[in-house]
């Protein structure tokens, strides 16, 4: 008779014993932070936007004819942006498993996951509703993306490094914020409602923003030397939410040259975060950590350069996708 083994009782936790130290010492801050976003959060919910209600009347139904007329004159380049950032704000399962495993679900952390996957669940269930009272796309191919992306899973290589996290949703949040607010400044001379939907999505992700962003000067408060080097690995390999959705390469190229967000617009994340947490004038560093820093101050350059090169060679391309039906996605 085979003794299956005894599961430990005591809470998992990501990180080098130093590390786990950090995070319970920075939980009392977590949980200021998290009290202050309840505070100046805007609950909404995806019926406030688009009702669906039982008692659905004939005005109703003439709300609906004439959305989907006005949606018929969205361009394709903000069609494929809602594409790209609904399939990236379908991928939560993903995130709410990360935080769980790198943050512990045994502390005020298990908290502030639960209330985070409640808010940005509304931001899936939201789109989702828009694009399919719209007829925006061809769903079953949208559908079938989807589903690739959740069973294909993500796994950054943050080598169970619980800093790398909060390091990487600061600089996440802020960017899901921008790709929706400038995809729905885009779309809102055609349809006004898809630009107030996608407004009420970019409000949350910045309030997230603000959080990650607290939670991280923490760490570079009580380890600063380690959280350098973390957010050094995290910035130079950052890679947006749902880079491993079939066809991303082209997905974001389409978003990088309608303006949405690209290189130009994650060099000025970069530069603002590294403003905000004061990175340049951290002293007392030991080598590891002044070398972090140091390689962090070049970072901006090094991305203004990298936005130059893509732009001198982005010469007339074309796309398509199956979920607009094949259509040319044509750039000059």
């Amino acid at each position: 008779m085979t003794t299956m083994p005894q599961l430990s009782s005591a809470p998992t936790r990501f990180g080098t014993p130093q590390q786990v130290e950090v995070l319970v010492a920075m939980e009392p801050a977590v949980a200021h932070e998290m009290e202050q976003h309840l505070e100046r959060r805007k609950l909404w919910f995806p019926n406030d936007l688009m009702p669906a209600d039982a008692d659905l009347t004939h005005a109703d139904d003439e709300m609906l004819s004439q959305l989907r007329v006005r949606a018929r004159g969205l361009p394709d380049g903000v069609r494929v942006a809602v594409a790209l950032n609904l399939l990236t704000e379908e991928g939560l399962p993903h995130f709410h498993r990360l935080i769980a495993v790198h943050m512990s679900n045994d502390s005020v952390w298990r908290a502030w996951n639960n209330v985070w996957t409640a808010e940005e669940d509304r931001h899936g269930c939201a789109m989702r509703d828009y694009v399919r009272d719209a007829r925006l796309f061809n769903m079953g191919a949208l559908e079938r993306l989807q589903y690739q992306y959740i069973a294909a899973g993500f796994d950054p290589e943050w080598e169970q490094d619980p800093y790398r996290l909060l390091a990487y949703t600061s600089l996440q949040e802020k960017a899901t914020q921008i790709s929706h607010a400038n995809t729905g400044r885009m779309a809102g001379e055609h349809e006004p409602m898809l630009q107030r939907m996608l407004a009420h999505v970019a409000g949350d992700e910045s309030r997230h923003y603000q959080f990650y962003r607290a939670c991280f000067a923490e760490v570079l408060k009580l380890d600063v030397n380690r959280g350098l080097v973390a957010l050094q690995k995290v910035t130079l390999g950052f890679a947006m939410p749902g880079h491993n959705i079939a066809g991303f390469k082209d997905l974001s190229e389409v978003l990088t040259r309608t303006g949405i967000f690209g290189p130009r617009q994650y060099q000025k994340i970069v530069e603002e975060l590294l403003e905000h947490w004061g990175i340049a004038a951290l002293t007392g560093l030991d080598a590891e950590g002044a070398e972090a820093q140091d390689k962090l101050m070049k970072v901006p350059t090094r991305l203004a350069r990298i936005a130059d090169y893509q732009e001198s060679k982005s010469g007339p391309r074309s796309y398509r996708f199956d979920f607009i039906d094949g259509r040319e996605v044509a750039f000059a």
